[in-house]
């Protein structure tokens, strides 16, 4: 599956833990960085694919799983450490679900928000994988 984590690298320190993200860690450009937080109990987010975009996903605070298909498989990743992110290339299908409370999805993207790279229905993303 086009999609893997990244570890980040960890300074610790008595006085608390620092992480840092730089270009060189993930494999794109960041244009854009947005983040999901106060997700209700049982919500979900995500159910879309990207044509162009590619994602890095962390969990700053808490956890929540990252459901991904390519089309012809489908795996579950947990996401519960801030020192670990999920890269998700495109044209894979994502579902964020089981998010816990107080929870913040942080997401660095490759592109600017264009609606058009967005497949919204899981059965044109099925076409297009054919």
């Amino acid at each position: 599956m086009n999609s893997k984590l990244i570890k980040i690298p960890k300074i610790e320190d008595t006085r608390g833990n620092l992480s840092v993200i730089e270009n060189d860690l993930i494999p794109f450009e960041i244009k854009r960085v947005y983040y999901l937080y106060d997700v209700p109990a049982g919500a979900e987010r995500g159910g879309h694919a990207h044509k162009e975009q590619k994602e890095f996903l962390v969990a700053l605070s808490g956890s929540f799983d990252v459901i991904l298909n390519d089309g012809q498989s489908e795996k579950v990743i947990a996401l519960n450490k801030p020192y670990e992110g999920l890269l998700i290339n495109e044209g894979i299908w994502r579902e964020l679900k089981n998010f816990s409370s107080g929870s913040v999805c942080l997401v660095l993207a490759s592109e600017v928000f264009e609606e058009d790279d967005y497949i919204r229905d899981f059965e044109e993303f099925l076409t297009s994988k054919n």
